[in-house]
């Protein structure tokens, strides 16, 4: 494929692939019909048919080349999967979008200092897990750091002090970066404002510019309930914003699609930990009646 790709990149190849596509022709009326020398056209020539999507055919004094179409239906079959992949419903792409469009609006809005403050946002999710299950994810460094930034970052460095006064540090990666080689995505400082365990968390969260500055302050305040059942957990989130800067718009329009995708991120890993947990407690059981 990639010789294929590389001999179809020359627009002058391209042009021979078009003239063979209508029939086969000759090295001479190839060069004719594209304007070429034929030393040139012959190079050309050779260079796809090593690629693989021409053969030629010596016929008395002429050398006729004709078009492969396997080939350039592999390749069209390739590409399609690249833009079927892009176009699949929930997919990065419709994020990506979504935020853009999001960044957009907030580039207009944000006009002068505090022109997103007061800005709320509410999240609600039922999580599996009762309370205090919840809580340790919610307030334990080395458990946030497993769900807390959006889909395609990943926390690089993390200091939660779950007590009034508490420090918060967040330092966030591409999620691809497994190395640390690139450049840190973002940088957000805080500190905990109110904790009840298994009840109630609040926080102020300011993630930084790239001159240091705040870009806004989140006040964030998380309730928990058991479910019905005592087995599961009702989480609801609220955001409100307060000094908003002008450079912060990009900031404030991935908050609802960026902590969405964070809660999205923690229902997923408490409902893998009870999977996990009941196969271990079934496996236990087992092993312990076939002891007996």
């Amino acid at each position: 494929m990639d010789a294929l790709l590389a001999a179809l990149a020359d627009p002058a190849r391209w042009r021979l692939v078009g003239l063979l596509a209508e029939r086969p022709r000759s090295v001479g009326v190839l060069a004719q019909l594209s304007d070429a020398r034929q030393p040139q056209t012959t190079k050309h020539l050779q260079t796809l048919e090593r690629a693989g999507v021409v053969t030629s055919r010596r016929t008395g004094q002429r050398r006729v080349y004709a078009l492969r179409p396997a080939p350039l239906r592999d390749l069209a079959a390739a590409l399609g999967r690249l833009a079927d992949s892009v176009d699949q419903a929930d997919g990065p792409y419709v994020t990506y979008d979504r935020y853009g469009l999001s960044v957009a609006m907030e580039r207009l809005a944000a006009q002068e200092p505090g022109w997103a403050d007061g800005r709320s946002f509410s999240f609600h999710r039922s999580l599996t897990g009762n309370p205090a299950l919840v809580w340790r994810h919610l307030t334990e460094a080395a458990l946030l750091a497993h769900w807390w930034t959006p889909e395609d970052l990943r926390v690089g460095a993390l200091v939660f002090e779950a007590r009034p006064g508490g420090r918060i540090v967040q330092e966030y990666r591409d999620r691809e970066d497994t190395d640390d080689s690139g450049p840190v995505v973002g940088h957000a400082e805080g500190v905990v404002v109110d904790v009840r365990p298994g009840e109630h968390l609040a926080y102020r969260l300011s993630p930084l510019l790239p001159d240091g500055s705040l870009a806004f302050t989140a006040h964030v305040a998380m309730g928990l309930r058991p479910t019905g059942t005592g087995t599961g957990t009702d989480l609801d989130v609220h955001w409100r914003v307060t000094d908003s800067a002008v450079d912060s718009p990009d900031f404030v329009a991935g908050i609802e699609i960026g902590f969405g995708q964070s809660l999205d991120k923690l229902a997923a890993t408490l409902a893998a930990e009870a999977h996990t947990s009941g196969i271990t407690d079934l496996t236990d059981t087992t092993a312990s009646r076939s002891a007996t």
